[in-house]
């Protein structure tokens, strides 16, 4: 979903979002985009709303997938655009959101996909269910900030705190009275469907005094988990079940950022967002909700984020690629720019991946692919990085920190089978967890460690028989991830972090899958009314420095 940030009116029709989905069943929704004034830490900001509230495959459909310039131009204020979105295999809670600049940080919600009516549910059968969102809150125009932030090459901002269904919690600054509290019956069993929509923060969550049982991962089932916590990444999102089986009173839902960032580097959000878990009935209330003291993991424990991530198995056996016909090494790593604007030298940070940080055209790849546009991009990404050096080391040389800014894609044929290995490298001593994310299909993550990926032993210990079957990883930090995949699903396909800030400095290429042998496995026609592509001015200077850097 891409549209400017400015608009005031947008509407669109989405087929299928907000439901209980039974087969061949076709729904429509309304989503009008207007700007809304909310009071949130003490300090009143206005921030876009659809209908005043605050990753799904689409097979054969990029033209509903929604990142801008590539599936397509923005929405220009005052129009509409019509998304179809398309379920295939996917049961469980998806997510929808904006794809426009760091607009999602509002603009997103939920998709509950119910199996087929007659199902049989592969986990105990609920007594109700609960949305829980986290998410981010700024107190200002993060947009604004965002765009002189990326024109004078500063960091990216930190989020003022962190929400569950847009409250930031007790522990916040006038917050304490909008607590979200979610009532519960004793003896019921809850499905609690938990979604990470924060913008640049893996977080571990937890409820004092009760376990989660993990069954649903990006819409796909588990072999269930007994947890007291759970680790989720931005982009992610988790079913669990819990059981409200603890002596009637009020308990604390609470959220914690996982940093894996250098050890030394605070700036990020501290500040424990929380709801209440709430028993009906008639108790003496505490003077405070309990707390998950001892099973919410502190800020940098990186063992309980790798020892959850490790149980992760599907609740079938997959049917995971054995005949790899595409092999990648890809390195996720930050790094640094020095160009020259009117004789004055900058020096900008941002992110790639295998050295190339990603530049948008200011014509929408998808565009120019189904057109046969020449200009607009190469299909050079490369398979492994320029070199091969100790990606993790505390002390990396001075040329390893710049890239090379281009808009590089990589084509597939349909049908291959692709093995891609990511390395997370500690390019200005700043690793840290890169939750990977690929439009249009689900990948079987088949392996994870620390250090540097080893290629002769590491394969000998992939799990090729029940790995989980999700749509986005996380590479650990000074680690790798192996990731197995069907290219089965023709069109051009976004491929990113899911930590904003990453994204917004270049670390995402492109997947083509060219079309199959028949109209059944080719991409489908465009839909009428596609938004038309202007160049925009903040396009026009990331292609002026593009050239010059390839200039030199």
């Amino acid at each position: 979903m891409a549209f400017k940030t400015m608009s005031l009116l947008l509407l669109m029709l989405l087929a299928g979002l907000l439901l209980c989905l039974v087969e061949a069943e076709v729904h429509y929704h309304d989503f009008v985009v207007t700007k809304k004034n909310y009071t949130r830490l003490c300090e009143t900001n206005s921030i876009l709303v659809v209908n005043d509230q605050h990753g799904v495959k689409q097979p054969r459909n990029s033209w509903s997938d929604g990142p801008e310039y590539v599936t397509q131009c923005p929405i220009q204020p005052g129009n509409n655009f019509t998304y179809e979105v398309i379920f295939s295999s996917e049961e469980g809670t998806l997510w929808w959101h904006a794809h426009s600049d760091w607009t999602r940080n509002t603009v997103h919600g939920a998709i509950v996909i119910h199996p087929a009516e007659g199902t049989i549910l592969p986990h105990a059968q609920p007594d109700a269910e609960e949305i829980l969102i986290l998410g981010s809150w700024y107190t200002y125009d993060v947009n604004q900030v965002i765009a002189e932030d990326l024109e004078t090459g500063i960091t990216l901002p930190d989020s003022d705190a962190y929400t569950i269904n847009g409250q930031p919690g007790d522990f916040c600054n006038c917050s304490k009275e909008s607590t979200y509290r979610w009532l519960v019956d004793y003896g019921k069993t809850y499905l609690l469907r938990i979604i990470n929509a924060a913008m640049n923060g893996e977080l571990f969550f937890s409820i004092a005094g009760h376990n989660m049982t993990l069954v649903n991962q990006d819409a796909a089932y588990l072999k269930p988990i007994v947890t007291s916590y759970i680790e989720i990444a931005p982009g992610q999102s988790m079913n669990v079940l819990v059981t409200a089986n603890q002596s009637p009173s009020q308990y604390y839902m609470a959220g914690r950022q996982y940093d894996t960032n250098r050890p030394a580097f605070t700036h990020y959000d501290r500040s424990n967002v929380t709801a209440i878990l709430q028993y009906n009935g008639d108790y003496d209330p505490p003077t405070a909700p309990h707390f998950p003291n001892d099973t919410l993991p502190s800020y940098a424990d990186y063992h309980a984020g790798i020892n959850f991530r490790n149980k992760l198995r599907s609740l079938t056996e997959g049917d995971v690629p054995k005949n790899i016909t595409t092999r990648m090494f890809v390195t996720a790593e930050a790094n640094l720019f020095y160009y020259n604007i009117s004789g004055e030298d900058v020096v900008t940070l941002a992110t790639s991946l295998n050295n190339v940080t990603w530049v948008n055209p200011w014509v929408d790849v998808l565009q120019a692919y189904y057109k046969n546009m020449s200009g607009f991009y190469t299909e050079d990404f490369p398979d492994n990085p320029p070199e091969f050096y100790d990606f993790i080391s505390d002390h990396l040389p001075a040329n390893t920190t710049q890239s090379l800014m281009a808009t590089k894609v990589k084509v597939l044929e349909y049908g291959e089978e692709v093995e891609i290995v990511f390395q997370s490298s500690n390019v200005l001593n700043a690793s840290e967890d890169h939750p990977m994310h690929l439009h249009g299909h689900s990948l079987y993550m088949i392996g994870a460690g620390g250090g540097i990926f080893d290629f002769d032993e590491n394969p000998k210990f992939y799990n090729l028989v029940d790995p989980p079957y999700i749509n986005t990883a996380a590479i650990p930090r000074k680690g790798w991830m192996a990731v197995r995949f069907r290219a089965l699903n023709p069109g051009v396909w976004l491929w990113h972090c899911h930590l904003e800030r990453h994204y917004s400095w270049g670390m995402n290429t492109v997947l083509i899958v060219k079309n199959g042998p028949t109209p059944e496995t080719s991409l489908r026609p465009p839909p009428p009314s596609m938004p038309t592509c202007d160049p925009p001015i903040d396009i026009k200077q990331k292609t002026s420095q593009s050239s010059h850097l390839k200039q030199n």
